[in-house]
């Protein structure tokens, strides 16, 4: 390689995306909200790792759903033959550590995960190959009443975050047995409507008949609307359930719409299905889906136990609190030191230092590559820092002692910068925070 050519620039895998410091502001918004909403119904947080055997999810899912089929990340591990798979979502692992550590033993467990899952899919926009989620499951809880827990948990995440647009679709699956009668139903009505089936359609006859409810071609509309409905095929228990869970959520002012239509890609499901859906987003409108699936436990060696839960996708999520027009401004920090000299370099991480003590978040500046050491220079970035006040420190000020505290925020041009000794920099600024000019101004920024 020649001297003076550049080294070629690596870029980031398609479909995965950096999250930068500019959308940090607006993440941890979202994952504080979630945080405190979750602890406020006793939900206990849980991290699996990322990989997974391959075998998890060919059990979990189902051999012949397209997440199986086409989407999984799987790979051969090449120091010891293991067959491994980023995880594609969440519920299979987090099922499987509860089995694995024996977490139900001692009652019920309401368990929550935040973080990437992996898809292989046509990168477009809301649907990425690494994408985040935020997923609650419930563990070992029977009624309706758990169901209707999580779905209000949702309620009050969107409340938190002051979305206005989402609205749940409610759906009860039944049982495998049940939805099995209907399925046959399903398939003898579509073969006698043959003629009406279009290609996407007569393939997924035999495989997959529930898909052809979703067709979005106008033709096949009328004869699908007249279709055989599973709630219709519900028996006695599965009935009482959903009956039950929507008793609990109209008492409590949840409103939703029951849609027939509503299924889960995953074998595991039963009863409950629900998703939250927005118009904001396009065709991609539903930002959070869950439901119950009991069989899960036993499916993965477990003895019998139910279980519930939700998944959030976070991008989306975001998405809509942008569209939702809300402004997350980081304040990068509260107090910016500026310094010019040796002495006063050593002065000002001292003084920084004191700050932090004080619970203030302080921007040092140091030397870099721009150059730009000079006190004006660093004072344009102490504006730019979004800071309440600089503090400043040169020779004359370390000769006697001092450092200068200038408000960056104040008004009048006038009289918003005094001179303070060293050690009561910290103090002076606390209580100009706290107090000082602010005390009657609405806009000023109290620090907690």
């Amino acid at each position: 390689m020649s001297e003076n050519k550049k080294a070629e620039k690596i870029v980031g895998v398609k479909g995965m995306n950096d999250i930068l410091p500019s959308d940090a502001a607006l993440w941890e918004l979202f994952e504080n909200t979630v945080q405190s909403v979750l602890k406020s119904y006793g939900f206990q947080q849980i991290r699996t790792p990322i990989v997974e055997p391959t075998a998890l999810f060919a059990r979990g899912l189902g051999a012949v759903t397209d997440i199986v089929e086409k989407e999984m990340y799987s790979f051969v591990d090449s120091m010891n033959g293991d067959h491994l798979t980023l995880r594609p979502e969440s519920t299979a692992g987090v099922v499987r550590a509860a089995l694995e550590h024996n977490l139900t033993y001692d009652g019920p467990k309401r368990l929550w995960y935040m973080g990437p899952m992996f898809r292989h899919e046509k990168p477009q926009r809301g649907r990425y190959r690494q994408f985040h989620q935020v997923g609650a499951e419930a563990l070992g809880f029977t009624g309706p009443d758990v169901d209707a827990e999580l779905i209000m948990l949702c309620q009050r995440l969107w409340d938190d975050l002051g979305l206005q647009d989402i609205r749940l679709e409610l759906n009860s699956i039944g049982n495998a047995d049940e939805r099995s009668r209907h399925r046959a139903d399903l398939v003898a009505y579509f073969e006698q409507h043959k003629e009406l089936l279009d290609t996407d359609a007569q393939r997924r006859l035999q495989s997959n008949p529930l898909r052809i409810l979703d067709t979005k071609n106008p033709t096949m509309q009328q004869m699908v609307n007249a279709a055989p409905k599973l709630l219709d095929y519900l028996g006695e228990e599965s009935r009482a359930h959903f009956e039950g869970v929507q008793k609990i959520l109209r008492h409590n002012n949840i409103p939703f719409t029951i849609n027939p239509r509503l299924v889960r890609g995953m074998d595991y499901y039963n009863r409950t299905v629900f998703e939250w859906v927005t118009d904001q987003l396009g065709s991609q409108g539903t930002v959070c889906g869950g439901g119950r699936y009991d069989p899960l436990i036993e499916m993965f060696g477990g003895k019998p136990t139910p279980a519930c839960g939700f998944a959030i996708g976070v991008e989306r999520l975001l998405e809509l609190l942008k569209a939702n027009g809300e402004q997350y401004v980081p304040n990068q920090c509260d107090v910016y030191v500026v310094h010019q000299g040796e002495a006063a370099q050593l002065q000002a991480f001292v003084v920084a230092e004191r700050l932090r003590d004080a619970g203030l978040d302080v921007i040092l500046n140091c030397a870099s590559s721009s150059g730009g050491s000079s006190f004006k220079s660093q004072m344009k970035r102490a504006d730019a820092s979004g800071a309440g006040y600089a503090v400043i420190i040169g020779d004359d000020e370390v000769a006697q002692g001092v450092a200068a505290v200038k408000n960056l925020r104040a008004e009048e041009a006038d009289n918003n910068q005094v001179t303070v000794p060293l050690e009561s920099v910290a103090a002076h600024v606390l209580d100009q925070i706290v107090c000082g000019d602010g005390c009657d101004d609405p806009t000023h920024h109290h620090h907690h």
